[in-house]
């Protein structure tokens, strides 16, 4: 992939499940989730996203929060692609009821932010800083409250069928379930449940499935373990099947992915 350049680890770090780095010129990432918030600062270029069906952009000193579970894609916003850095924040970081907020506003045009994560980024590059990055985390993690707060926050959806159906996915990653098993659990005609679960989410279950398997691999091959292993662990057929949803959702296959944690 023309321009690729990337670096990923799994600080030891509480709050923090994965650093990102990579640079992209001509990659886009399919519609898909996260377990965590994904926190974005740009080093280079522009990106453009849809977040819950709602377009958005950013560059320069814009700081981009997505948060779990809300389904989103991204691309370059220019010819030339971009430099970004990540970080994944577990969910328990800023919290459910930050979520509409986040959806609202995902982007901040804040320098003081955009510093603050910049730094963090650096301390998080030697694990002999944790302390240091312990502590510019606490920094980032309260700036992004503040800003979170002051949003007009959108009122969380009614407890229903679409969250108990996210649940037994939740629950069955690995070993899946078919839509007839679970319109059985829930009590729910099948086409029910897919029209309940791709309205609130906004994507099929299908492809939220995938992505949480996706986050999975992603963390099992940081710590190590050989492709072929991991696509049997995380639920899916074999490593093929593993490679060719891997590289549409991360942009690099899972064996050159594993070989960024050696």
């Amino acid at each position: 992939m023309s321009g690729e350049h990337l670096t990923a680890w799994r600080p030891e770090v509480g709050g923090i499940a994965e650093v990102f780095h990579a640079h992209f010129v001509d990659h886009a990432y399919p519609a898909h989730t996260h377990d965590t918030w994904t926190l974005i600062i740009l080093d280079d270029g522009a990106i453009r996203f849809e977040l819950d069906r709602h377009d958005h952009a950013a560059a320069g000193t814009t700081v981009t929060l997505l948060p779990p579970h809300v389904p989103h894609d991204g691309r370059s916003a220019t010819p030339y692609g971009f430099r970004k850095r990540v970080l994944y924040l577990e969910a328990s970081m800023l919290g459910e009821d930050l979520t509409g907020a986040a959806v609202d506003r995902p982007g901040f045009t804040d320098p003081v932010l955009w510093q603050r994560i910049h730094r963090l980024h650096g301390a998080l590059a030697d694990p002999a800083d944790a302390f240091e990055a312990e502590s510019r985390l606490a920094l980032v993690r309260e700036r992004l409250r503040e800003h979170l707060r002051g949003a007009p926050a959108t009122p969380a959806a009614p407890k229903g069928l679409a969250p108990r159906f996210r649940e037994l996915l939740d629950s069955r990653t690995v070993e899946g379930v078919s839509l007839a098993e679970a319109s059985t659990v829930l009590f729910a005609h099948p086409a029910h449940l897919l029209r309940a679960f791709t309205h609130a989410y906004g994507l099929p279950p299908h492809r939220y499935l995938t992505g949480r398997r996706i986050d999975r691999a992603r963390r099992l091959l940081l710590a190590g373990r050989r492709p072929a292993e991991v696509a049997a662990e995380v639920g899916f057929h074999d490593q093929a099947h593993l490679t060719r949803h891997f590289v549409s959702h991360v942009g690099t296959s899972p064996a050159r992915f594993a070989t960024l944690a050696a």
